[in-house]
């Protein structure tokens, strides 16, 4: 993990209590607390470069900049788009088609929701139009709940309460709200102005700034499923074309069809622009199959003509078609497609410019896979192009390249490493994973409550807009690609699995960093369906047995691999049981076939923990199957599942932890036109289904769900996640409770809960992957704010035992604070205290720490003055003590350091006013350690006895130093008596220079005269067994080696002659001395 500020801090701070410990003994007092911070999300990455489809700018402005991002949010810059912040969090819907600022009133600002191009089944609708009065830092739901996708808002330039909104629709099925809405009351309400067919919306929408009243509009006819888009017609279709170009003299009040010049139907998506130096030039950007690509009128659209056939302006056309000219210049127009094209020529000639990194103008900016277009009508050269990867904004004096986290993440998976690491695919952007404990950076965004990197710690709030820093050890290219899924090998973070679109499957190795295809056919892209022998689905389903680490992947079958992919078998019959009526080419005028509408596949895969061979599957055709014997044997439950219409997507399964037939689902049916939530539980394998979609949310355009997940660790307990919320139920589904703390509404694909650490992580289509971290509390009150005046001790998590330390936190709440400090004790499973220490409490809600160490070894602590220097007690690292410690190179960590717990049974208890309160909890061990408990526990236990060992030393010794102490005082006031005084001392030193030499009594650092002695060696020799010291690497992930047993009987040996010769001085020599002392000295004890 990256040291951050924080980080370093405790570093520094750990240096200056280890000095201390090493120079005066174990720090005294008890331990501070920690305080946890309320339960809320926190986000993890990845690294920022998602897709922005939409900006706008404040015109004249050059500091001012809105983004939308595809599913993430407005965001807004004030510093010329160095940093943008995200504005609209507090919103239902995430997904920003266009944005708009009035050019009379800058402070007003209209953001439309939907994703504005249909592309795959997952692109995300909004829920209507939303106004800002105050520049973005509130926002108010203006209506048109039903539009869908609104891609294009004009404004009129003197009035900013007439606007006009172009309403794309839902498009999974006829709907009446498709069109052109016009408001003329600031929002307050709408007219639809402009209506083809309920299969016609609005694609794009010009208005002339010189003359508001004159408006240009883009109509495109599309229908969308789980099996197709069909961009200007249909199989089956009998109704009147659509797609086409209308414009209006009357500010929306009527409209014509305009023809003359035009291409012909059938039509595609189709894009319009006015020149804004010149109302009578205007451009239309036309998807066809060969009739064109650009056409132009010069005469205000009374006549049209093609001036480009470059099909590249149109490829793809769902996604891309967006055209604009540039304000001062009518001839300058600007195609955004999966590349920027720019014409000098009026349309007839295009090119792609040359980015600067590449060569190109330096003020000129770029993108690629290219969405929306902003130019500003009053500062020559300044504009906007968005891309999937950000924004390139181009002021005039230079370029700035924008990079927000709104990752479209689509799933999440972890691994047992300690931190746990996150694996996922992302949009766009391939697959990646990292540690959980530390976020990736931000880029240009600034997240609110980010707390990772320089500006925040796990466990306390970063200051709103604080980016966090990148974060060295997440890794990107892990083999597959953005659209599927990744998941470590069973048991082995270093190889990891992951699976992509085109039928793509692969194996990576940490090793060689290097992934390997090892897919069970092949299909290559833009093949058609209906012509393949595997059909797999652009996010084929892939899954990793628990039990047997067996790799399932899935097309309309499901196949097995045991061998690391490099044989495959069939495991399933086809499960889709799809005729041929949804399993046709997608695209409609022109065929796009990647995968994403792959009709009657299977979507997900679920391996049950905690029954061998029992599989689960589902596709997009709405079917539901298992196995419980590997594959052989499957038995179709969907006819079981009551009120669930057909047809709907599987898009997550959860067996339980708890029991084999217990299993959830979630069903999508949105691309059926059908947005009610459908989630669903089993307990007897499928026999009897029960909704638990009760009380969930219904009537939001987003409220259907997308994932469902069982909690391993608690029965009963639910996550689920919607189009545009998270969810938690206490009561299997009975009840559901939404929580969305510094989580935006953006759409919930994936959930996981990491069994061990307690975290929920959740894969967001819009805003990258945010972890909920350590629910136990939630799990064990179902409460998300910590109950207070009451005294409670919670079940811990399991502790964990890594290679040189170790750590178990325990969570407890105090209906006051205590008077006094609050003694928390470790007993092991026989009952023994391993360790007890004091701690600091509050009233309310406290985190202790334990570290897995046994009470540490008692401290020596010299106090006679050495003959060799006899000024010692002047060194500033002594003078005001009057004891010092045993100091020497190499033994610092193992001269303090306790022994550390291996895996197993524990109990912690503490007490407050009278009442003892205690939990158990176990200990295990990393996975990174290789070594059985057996042989932890056999390390543990050389620990003890070791320091069982030191500590008798060390009594010894202390109690020697105090005598000798005493003798050496007496000499100074009674030199009379120096011949017994020397005599009884000879014999006290005799003893102690057994257990250590002499040049140990110096306190020196580094030097090396004498042979160590019984003392030091146990501190050596702990540090070998143990933890390390100095160069001394220890040994305490492993059984002791054989010859460490006979080495410390020998240490214990020398130890016990010592003890023998310390018992005859202190039970006959000290009180012979005494008594022949009587009357000259006071007693020496």
């Amino acid at each position: 993990m990256k040291p951050t500020l924080r980080h370093f801090t405790l570093i520094l701070t750990s240096f200056g209590l280890l000095a201390l410990g090493q120079a005066f003994g174990r720090p005294q007092g008890p331990q501070e607390v920690q305080t946890p911070a309320p339960l809320h999300f926190r986000y993890l990455g990845p690294a920022p470069a998602g897709r922005i489809a939409s900006a706008a700018g404040v015109d004249g402005n050059p500091n001012v900049y809105y983004l939308g991002a595809s599913s993430g949010g407005v965001w807004k810059s004030t510093d010329g788009g160095k940093t943008f912040v995200p504005v609209f969090d507090n919103q239902n819907a995430m997904a920003i088609g266009a944005l708009a600022v009035a050019p009379a009133d800058p402070q007003t600002v209209w953001a439309g929701t939907g994703e504005a191009w249909a592309i795959r089944g997952i692109d995300v609708i909004g829920d209507g139009i939303y106004k800002s009065t105050n520049a973005g830092r509130t926002w108010q739901d203006m209506g048109l709940e039903k539009s869908g996708r609104i891609g294009r808002i004009v404004i009129n330039p003197t009035d900013p309460n007439t606007v006009f909104a172009c309403v794309l629709g839902q498009i999974t099925g006829p709907s009446q709200e498709r069109g052109v809405y016009k408001t003329a009351d600031g929002g307050k309400t709408w007219t639809r102005v402009l209506f083809v067919n309920p299969y016609t919306g609005c694609s794009g929408l010009a208005l002339d700034p010189h003359n508001p009243n004159v408006l240009l509009a883009g109509t495109w006819q599309v229908l969308m499923h789980s099996w197709g888009e069909f961009s200007g017609m249909w199989p089956g279709y009998q109704g009147t074309p659509g797609s086409g170009v209308y414009i209006s003299h009357d500010g929306g009040s009527t409209w014509t069809h305009l023809t003359d010049g035009l291409p012909k139907p059938p039509l595609g998506k189709i894009d319009v622009a006015i020149a804004p130096s010149d109302g009578q030039r205007m451009y239309a950007l036309i998807q066809t199959t060969d009739q064109g690509s650009v056409w132009r009128s010069d005469d205000g659209g009374a006549t049209w003509r093609d001036v480009n056939w470059d099909r590249t302006l149109i490829g793809r056309a769902g996604y891309y078609v967006r055209i604009a000219v540039n304000p001062f210049n009518e001839d300058n127009v600007l195609v955004t497609n999966s590349s920027f094209h720019e014409s000098f020529d009026g349309g007839h000639t295009f090119s792609v410019p040359r980015p600067a990194r590449f060569g190109g103008p330096r003020l000129q900016a770029s993108c690629g896979d290219c969405h929306d277009i902003w130019m500003d009508p009053k500062i020559p050269g300044r504009y906007v192009l968005t891309d999937d990867a950000g924004a390139s904004i181009a002021t005039g004096h230079s370029v700035v390249r924008v990079s927000l986290p709104n990752g479209q993440m689509y799933h999440v998976f972890t691994d047992n490493q300690v931190p746990y690491w996150v694996y996922s695919n992302r949009q766009d952007d391939g697959t990646m994973r990292g540690p959980s404990d530390t976020s990736e950076g931000t880029g240009s965004g600034r997240v609110p409550g980010v707390d990772a990197g320089p500006h925040g710690p796990p466990g306390r709030r970063a200051p709103y807009g604080a980016p966090a820093a990148s974060a060295p050890h997440w890794q990107y290219g892990l083999g597959g690609c953005e659209s599927g899924f990744t998941e470590p090998a069973k048991g082995n973070p270093n190889v990891v699995w992951s699976s992509c679109y085109g039928d793509e499957i692969t194996r990576w190795s940490a090793r060689t960093s290097v992934a390997r295809s090892v897919a069970p056919w092949m299909h290559t892209l833009d093949s058609q369906p209906n012509l393949l022998k595997y059909r797999c689905h652009w996010t084929p389903p892939m899954a990793i047995d628990p039990f047997s680490g067996s790799v399932y992947y899935g097309c309309q079958v499901v196949f097995q691999t045991d061998d690391q992919g490099q044989s495959w078998k069939v495991i399933s019959p086809d499960l889709s049981q799809g005729g041929p009526r949804h399993i046709v080419s997608s695209g409609g005028l022109v065929g796009d076939n990647l995968g994403q509408y792959y009709g009657g596949v299977v979507y997900a895969i679920a391996p049950s923990p905690v029954a061998p061979r029992l599989i689960w599957a589902g596709t997009n055709n709405g079917q539901l199957w298992y196995t419980k014997d590997g594959g052989t044997h499957w038995t179709n439950v969907t006819k079981n599942i009551p009120d669930l219409p057909p047809g709907g997507t599987v898009t997550q399964i959860s067996p339980s932890s708890f029991e084999p037939g217990t299993a959830y689902v979630a069903f999508d049916l949105h691309l059926n036109n059908n947005r009610a939530p459908y989630l669903y539980k089993t307990h007897d394998f499928g026999q009897t289904w029960t909704s638990i979609s009760g009380d969930l949310p219904h009537g939001n355009p987003l409220d259907y769900m997308r994932s469902v997940a069982a909690n391993p660790n608690r029965k009963d307990m639910l996550f689920a996640g919607s189009g545009h919320g998270f969810f938690y139920s206490m009561d299997d589904g009975a009840h559901w409770t939404q929580f969305n703390r510094d989580l935006p509404a953006s759409p919930i694909n994936w959930i996981t809960v990491q069994k061990r650490a307690h975290d929920v992580l959740v894969a967001t289509y819009g805003r990258g992957l945010y972890v909920l971290p350590d629910i136990s509390i939630l799990e064990q009150t179902g409460k998300t704010s910590y109950p207070d005046g009451v005294t409670r001790l919670y079940a811990p998590k399991a502790g964990i035992r890594q290679a040189r330390d170790g750590r178990a936190e325990f969570d407890l709440s105090l209906a006051r604070t205590p008077a006094k400090p609050l003694t928390f004790t470790i007993h092991d499973s026989t009952g023994a205290v391993v360790r007890s220490f004091k701690v600091t409490a509050h009233g309310g809600l406290n985190r202790v720490d334990w570290n897995l160490r046994y009470t540490a070894p008692d401290f020596v602590k010299l106090r006679t003055t050495p003959p060799e220097d006899p000024y010692i007690w002047s060194e500033p690292r002594f003078q005001g003590r009057d004891w010092r410690p045993v100091t020497h190179w190499g033994i610092e960590g193992a001269q303090h350091a306790g022994p550390l717990a291996a895996p197993g049974n524990f109990t912690v208890s503490f007490t407050d006013s009278g009442k003892t309160y205690s939990e158990p909890f176990t200990v295990v061990q990393d996975p990174a350690i290789h070594s059985s408990d057996a042989d932890l526990e056999a390390s543990t236990k050389m620990q003890v006895r070791i320091r069982n060992d030191m500590d008798a030393a060390a009594s010894m010794i202390n109690r020697l130093e105090i005598l000798r102490k005493q003798v050496q005082d007496d000499l100074k006031s009674h030199p009379d008596q120096a011949a017994a005084l020397n005599s009884f001392a000879g014999k006290l030193m005799a003893v102690e220079m057994q257990l250590l030499n002499h040049e140990s009594l110096l306190s020196d650092d580094k030097y090396y005269p004498e042979q160590y002695k019984v003392y030091m060696n146990l501190i050596w020799f702990n540090g070998v067994v143990g933890t390390g010291a100095g160069d001394v690497a220890g040994g305490a992930n492993y059984k002791p080696t054989d010859v460490s047993y006979p080495i410390l009987a020998g240490i214990e040996q020398k130890l016990a002659t010592a003890k023998a010769d310390y018992d005859q001085v202190i039970q006959t020599a000290l009180p012979a001395f005494n008594r022949q002392m009587e009357g000259k000295l006071p007693p020496v004890h």
